[in-house]
This record gives structure tokens, C-alpha cells and sequence, in this order.
């Protein structure tokens, strides 16, 4: 969640049953590399997995509708969990999910090798992180929603008088460490108290109960859970970032690329796809 990498395509976000839709692109992956045995990749070359017979994925489940945890279940849940399943049977894997871990540890996981062979959880694309890993290519787009209390002094405001209002040292403005929120918050609310924390739902907590001014993080989750769990809140300002998310994964493998790009490629063309989004989104993008 940076800024978004030179050669993605910047799209709109779209608004819809309360929050934000996002556009779909072609995907494609890379992943660490194990001592495993080697699987053949649609190229013909083989790739490898930390765990032969499983597409092995960590993330934060902490990113509804993304991801979270089933209270019910204990499984974890969510759009980006779906589609890595389906991407992992189209392979003739099984996905398979590690426990959650904190956000700005997923990359380096990836980078050191041999826990996972990707990590998915709402990551954007940025130049920053594929100095360290790749990326597959986009598979769903995204701005940025600024939240406040319903009520407060900051509902109903302006971008203009919002973000003046907010930019003052007795405002403390939180989002999750190692984000493109947090990056937006201290680049454009540089005299404010920047607050960063382990996970959105940290924030969205901290703003309903006053501790925090506001609080930033990707549309599709800050409204998501505005219309779900934290209905005293509001998305008062959607920022126009413009980014791609992308699976992560090693520079190690890139024959695991394309057999993921070549899984993906037909659950768009097979309609899986578009189930996924009506399943999680609301409709279809």
C-alpha cells in the first residue's frame, strides 16, 4: 500500500452499496522457493513450494472483506482467500494458510524464503517493494478513505477545510504501519500527531471512541467496515490514489509466475472471477 508502481495503469474507484468496488485486471505470480519437490509451471520449466502439493500463502487477516477471521470457524475468510483458493486448485494445489502476522512483515517473510510461497493481503504495487520481491500483475484496484466520527467536528467538511481542520498537532490521525495510509497522512497532514498501528481495526476503534481525529486506510475496508461494524463512523474523504494490489512473491521462482498468471487467466475467463466479486463486493466490476 505505497505509491502506485510507474507502469500500472491507474483506474477509478468505483462507488457502490457503500463502498468502494474495484477493477479487475490479468494477474500473475511469483513465489519462494523450498527444498520441496519441483512442479512443472505451463511453460514447461518447473517452479518449486515450500510444501509440495501447496501453494503455501501468509498475510494479516485482519482486512475485511479482503480478509479477516470467521468468528464462528476460526478460518480465515475473504475475497483475496477465495481467489487464492481457486487460483491454487486451478494449479492442482491446495491453498494453504499460515497464521496472521503483522503487515509490514510480509514482504521481508517473503524476501528471507522458505516459510511461504506468496503473501496476499490487500498489497499495493509499488516500485519501493519490487526492489525486494515481485509481484504478480494487478488483480484489484484502490483508494484510499479518510474516516471520521459521525457528529464530530471533522463530518461534513470540505477536502479542503478537512484537511485543514485535521493538520494540527492536537489531532491524532492513525493507520496501519507500512501502509500507503500512513504515507498519505504524513505526507499531506504534516503537522498532525501520526498514530501508526498494527491493523485498521485498531484505527476504525480508536477513531469511534475518540482516542483518535481520524483514522486512513484502503476504501474498500475503512467502508466496508463504516456499513458493518462501526456505523458512528463515516468515510468522510475518498483519496484518489489510484492503486493495484498484486500477490507477493521471491524473485526465486518466476516459473511460478506463470502458472498462477495462466490459473488466473481462466477463472477470469470462466466466470470464477466475477462470482468472487459479486460474492464479496456486492456486483460484478
Amino acid at each position: 500500500m505505497k505509491n502506485i508502481h510507474a507502469t500500472m495503469t491507474r483506474r477509478n474507484f468505483i462507488h457502490f452499496s457503500g463502498f468502494a468496488g474495484a477493477g479487475i485486471a490479468t494477474l500473475g505470480i511469483l513465489s519462494g522457493c523450498s527444498n520441496s519437490s519441483d512442479n512443472t509451471a505451463a511453460s514447461g520449466d518447473s517452479y518449486t513450494l515450500v510444501e509440495d502439493g501447496k501453494l503455501t500463502a501468509i498475510g494479516d487477516w485482519s482486512f475485511p472483506p479482503l480478509e479477516s477471521m470467521d468468528e464462528n470457524t476460526g478460518e480465515v475468510q475473504g475475497f483475496d482467500i477465495d481467489l487464492l483458493k481457486a487460483v491454487a486448485e486451478k494449479m492442482g494445489l491446495e491453498a494453504n494458510f499460515l497464521p496472521t502476522q503483522k503487515f509490514d512483515t510480509l514482504v521481508p517473510t517473503i524476501t528471507q524464503g522458505g516459510r511461504a510461497d506468496v503473501a496476499i493481503s490487500g498489497i499495493t504495487i509499488t516500485d519501493e517493494r519490487l526492489e525486494q520481491i515481485d509481484f504478480t500483475d494487478a488483480y484489484l484496484s484502490s483508494n484510499q478513505g479518510l474516516v471520521v466520527k459521525i457528529g464530530s467536528q471533522f463530518d461534513g467538511l470540505d477536502e479542503k477545510a478537512l484537511i485543514d481542520a485535521l493538520n494540527t498537532p492536537e489531532n491524532q490521525v492513525s493507520a496501519q504501519s507500512g501502509t500507503t495510509g500512513g504515507d498519505w497522512i504524513q505526507e499531506n497532514l504534516p503537522n498532525c500527531t501520526y498514530v501508526p498501528l498494527d491493523d485498521p481495526i485498531q484505527s476504525m476503534t480508536g477513531v469511534s471512541s475518540g482516542l483518535y481525529s481520524a483514522c486512513v486506510s484502503d476504501l474498500p475496508v475503512v467502508s466496508n467496515l463504516c456499513n458493518e461494524s462501526y456505523t458512528d463512523l463515516t468515510v468522510a474523504l475518498q483519496i484518489p490514489t489510484g492503486e493495484e494490489y498484486g500477490i507477493v512473491v521471491s524473485k526465486d521462482n518466476p516459473q511460478l509466475t506463470a502458472a498462477i498468471n495462466e490459473a488466473l487467466k481462466e477463472l477470469e475467463e470462466d466466470g470464477t472471477m466475477d462470482e468472487l466479486q459479486t460474492k464479496w463486493f456486492g456486483q460484478t466490476i
